[in-house]
């Protein structure tokens, strides 16, 4: 099983959006496909009309020897969530009092392996134990990046971190976010990027109306636009990240 991380620290730059279009990507070439909406606002799970709770919350959640109970199905085939839960907001606190903090999500998600070929994490956007136990848990990190000079700098912070933790073996995949080609500046930061970002994936995701529509339909573009160009677009990253992270698809 390969754990595909959605992450930044900066917040409003399209990373549920991506995580949730990917997952229906993944699930549609027919991987078993699990997302965990790891954010306690809940936006995944909306997006798949699933409620956002865990019954017993955070520490149920790690607790129960019954996994299977805390998936739902989703409307797409092979994809199933595991839902946010309002409690989310105080898992650093419950992390923190764990042996190996900073490795207990890992052995969480251990016991997923035999169920499903890949699992999405949808990251809260900040740095905390969340965060590190998502980087010791991830093969693969993608990294929404608008083009514009603070959102940078958050990548940055993730390649200054990556750096302090030589033990660390996920590969850091960064993409442009929420591109707006009416902006002089994102053109020309996108242009820097293809020499100055190591490990830029060429494959941008354009600043569009019907990935808004995703919070109305509940549902991923592909499947209530499979013929637009978003539903193409995401579907040419995936290809990306298959190709970069050596996936194998059924």
């Amino acid at each position: 099983m390969k754990i595909i991380a959605l992450y930044n620290i900066k917040g409003g730059v399209g990373k549920t959006a991506a995580c949730v279009n990917l997952a229906y990507s993944c699930a549609k070439s027919g991987m078993r496909t699990l997302l965990w909406d790891l954010d306690s606002q809940g936006a995944a799970s909306y997006y798949f009309n699933v409620k956002p709770e865990v019954r017993g919350g955070t520490k149920k959640l790690f607790k129960t020897k019954e996994i299977g109970k805390l998936v739902k199905e989703t409307d797409v085939e092979y994809l199933d969530l595991l839902p946010a839960d309002f409690s989310y907001r105080h898992m650093d606190l419950f992390l923190d009092s764990e042996k190996k903090p900073k490795k207990r999500m890992s052995e969480f998600l251990s016991r997923f392996e035999d169920d499903y070929d890949v699992l999405f994490l949808d990251c809260p956007p900040s740095f905390s134990l969340v965060s590190e136990n998502v980087f010791n848990s991830a093969d693969v990190m993608l990294v929404p990046l608008i083009p514009t000079t603070l959102s940078l700098r958050t990548h940055d912070q993730i390649l200054e971190y990556v750096g302090d933790h030589k033990k660390l073996t996920l590969k850091l995949m960064p993409f442009f976010s929420m591109v707006d080609r009416r902006k002089k500046l994102h053109l020309e930061t996108m242009d820097a990027g293809q020499t100055d970002i190591k490990g830029l994936l060429r494959t941008s995701i354009p600043y569009l109306s019907i990935i808004e529509y995703m919070g109305v339909k509940r549902a991923p573009v592909g499947a209530f636009a499979p013929k637009s160009n978003a539903a193409e677009i995401f579907g040419d990253l995936w290809t990306e990240v298959v190709l970069r992270a050596q996936l194998n698809s059924r």
